[in-house]
């Protein structure tokens, strides 16, 4: 049985929520999101509280209920809050750069890579440090996802991007024979 599911969020007084048919839409001082349920749970809006009840004991409403109440936790913690991630750059010759709604990119490739900032996300950089944010956690998270992939950390001397507070495992060199 979800743990999660059982627990109502709790919604703050700066955030408005709205039910219409099964779509949630939450509207606070960093903007509006929408949601639309599965109908094997049932939300249900009090003053300042969202509980999410399964309906049956289907197998697939046990799956959605812990879900669905984590998804609207984290649009209320979006609209009110934000969310951010944190890319790390190290390497000798690799440049980042914010210009407009483009990040800009010098990756040791033979070309400049550009990266355009979708519509609710802001950028920016200070230092070697890339800061995502924005209300939309899937889509901060996936922008931030779509950066460190273009040039991972490599394990020898640690040149790529990686998250901030991410550890990586570094490995030894070729050992020159005497």
């Amino acid at each position: 049985m979800s743990r999660i599911g059982k627990k109502p969020i709790i919604v703050p007084k700066d955030v408005e929520t709205s039910m219409k048919a099964n779509i949630l839409t939450v509207k606070g001082p960093k903007g509006e999101l929408t949601f639309t349920h599965h109908l094997d749970v049932e939300i249900v809006l009090t003053e300042g509280v969202v509980t999410v009840t399964k309906k049956g004991e289907s197998k697939r409403a046990s799956a959605v209920w812990g879900t669905t109440t984590k998804v609207i936790g984290n649009m209320v913690e979006g609209v009110s809050k934000g969310f951010q991630k944190q890319v790390e750059l190290n390497g000798v010759g690799y440049r980042m750069a914010v210009a407009g709604k483009k990040i800009n990119l010098a990756l040791g490739f033979s070309h400049p890579v550009e990266v355009i900032i979708p519509e609710g996300i802001e950028a920016k950089i200070e230092g070697n440090v890339l800061t995502v944010s924005g209300r939309d956690k899937q889509e901060v998270g996936q922008l931030a996802a779509e950066i460190r992939r273009l040039k991972p950390v490599e394990p020898y001397k640690g040149k790529g991007f990686k998250y901030v507070g991410e550890i990586v495992r570094r490995k030894e060199g070729k050992k020159s024979s005497s």
